[in-house]
């Protein structure tokens, strides 16, 4: 491996890339923090919704690195169906991605398309219950060719609770994803390591407005090629939410508080953007007559 590929793989941490002295990077594939402020164990009401999700950030490695990633439109479609009592729901994403290490290079390009579909459950009480499960397709591009995207399929799994009351969104999502080994001669992308992210939010709406916390926490679970660094961090930050009606904007805020061979620690903003596409009227009530 290049010097320069060697300053890649130590610096590209901020979508939880892995690096290693050895190789090139992989890791969590879909960006540890994302879903944040976002209740995915509830259960959306019938309809078509998309929701915007940009964010940008910098970790202090040598060189620094910045990274910005786009999601233009994830798109959920809730549908009118259930499924073992459940709400069954589908949604597709692809991300963009920019990825700048100072001095070294810039790419930026498309990440895997995904395809996944959900099932939600009320559980009563203002607590909800959901499972996901989806597919990566492969890409073949710039971003592959350094490692961030992969030129193989690979699966995701989503368990995520959620506690929706008074104002309150208390929610946890656990997502596990699958990689893909090779050995010290395998391509950028060709590989990568299976991984775990867990995404954390405590807001309270007042009004309109809405406050709360948001963190996050990811790790690599193997190591895909040998002389393999595994990474792992842990972020704190600050969310702040404003409901326009036609639109719902979240702004976070989060900095690691512990990484693992990241080389740094990054700082980043976020947004979540959520509008409704068309939402179904709620059935008329029956009135009887006599």
């Amino acid at each position: 491996m290049s010097f320069r590929n060697k300053i890649v793989a130590a610096a590209m941490g901020c979508l939880s890339l892995c690096a290693t002295a050895t190789t090139s990077f992989a890791g969590s594939e879909l960006q540890p923090g994302i879903s944040t402020g976002i209740p995915l164990g509830a259960p959306l009401p019938e309809g078509v919704f998309v929701i915007t999700m940009p964010n940008y950030g910098y970790r202090d490695t040598t060189p620094g690195t910045n990274v910005g990633a786009l999601v233009p439109a994830w798109i959920i479609w809730s549908t009118p169906w259930t499924l073992l009592g459940g709400h069954v729901m589908f949604d597709t994403v692809s991300p963009m991605v920019n990825a700048n290490v100072h001095g070294v290079l810039n790419r930026g390009g498309f990440m895997n398309p995904f395809i996944d579909a959900q099932i939600k459950w009320d559980l009563g009480n203002g607590f909800f219950g959901g499972i996901q499960g989806g597919v990566y397709l492969p890409v073949d591009n710039e971003l592959t060719q350094i490692g961030i995207a992969r030129n193989f399929a690979s699966f995701q799994g989503v368990v995520a609770f959620s506690y929706l009351k008074d104002g309150w969104n208390i929610s946890a999502t656990n997502i596990f994803g699958t990689g893909q080994s090779g050995d010290i001669f395998s391509a950028p992308g060709s590989y990568g390591t299976t991984w775990y992210n867990l995404d954390v939010t405590a807001t309270k709406k007042f009004g309109k407005f809405e406050f709360g916390l948001v963190g996050f926490a990811s790790a690599d679970l193997d190591a895909p090629v040998p002389g393999y660094a595994k990474q792992s961090q842990i972020a704190l930050g600050g969310l702040v939410g404003y409901d326009f009606g036609t639109l719902n904007l979240q702004l976070k805020f989060t900095r690691d508080v512990m990484e693992v061979n990241y080389g740094g620690y990054d700082t980043r903003g976020w947004a979540n953007i959520i509008i409704p596409l068309w939402v179904a009227a709620p059935p008329k009530p029956v009135v009887a007559k006599y």
